[in-house]
């Protein structure tokens, strides 16, 4: 565990930014969660890959990556979000993944919770998007459950893993925030 300084806390989980000195706990549990994680998601899977993933969320002026922590500290997954745009639009667009230790107990849950509060807190954003592919049930079940709606769906949207793959569009705003 690098730095325990939490952005934000709740019951079972908390969010931190990203750091260089967690390279090897993230890279271990990604290459821990591969089964978990493919065919949707390729995190990096070690420290040379991990460095430049990391150094762009900290770095970037238009990217934030917040690591979700179980309260011990340990890394259970990690939100980050992308294209951020201020102005008038003032949004951004979310990628997310649970680690396999992780999955199914809802830290994925309180861990996005924390940081949706983040964005439209400190960040002043109003609204996020989630691009989930239509097969990946884990990730539309965390979005439903954070009250997003679903807004549509664009086929070959993003190219991952070789290919154009369709996508389901969710966005959440300020305004449609759960008590």
């Amino acid at each position: 565990m690098s730095d325990t300084r939490f952005l934000a806390e709740g019951p079972r989980t908390a969010v931190r930014p990203f750091t260089p000195g967690d390279a090897d706990e993230f890279t271990a549990r990604a290459r821990e969660s591969r089964a978990l994680h493919r065919p949707w998601l390729f995190p990096p899977t070690c420290p040379e890959t991990y460095a430049a993933y990391a150094g762009a969320l900290i770095d970037d002026p238009a990217r934030a990556g917040f690591l979700v922590c179980e309260r011990d500290g340990s890394i259970a997954g990690f939100v980050n979000i992308n294209n951020i745009v201020a102005g008038s639009f003032r949004c951004g667009a979310l990628g997310y993944g649970a680690f396999a230790h992780a999955a199914g107990r809802g830290l994925m849950s309180e861990g996005l919770a924390l940081v949706t509060d983040h964005a439209f807190g400190p960040l002043g954003l109003h609204r996020l998007e989630a691009n989930i592919q239509p097969g990946n049930e884990g990730s539309l079940a965390l979005v439903r459950r954070a009250g997003f709606r679903r807004e549509g769906f664009s086929p070959d949207f993003l190219h991952i893993d070789g290919a154009w793959r369709d996508h389901e569009r969710w966005a959440l705003t300020t305004e449609m925030r759960r008590p």
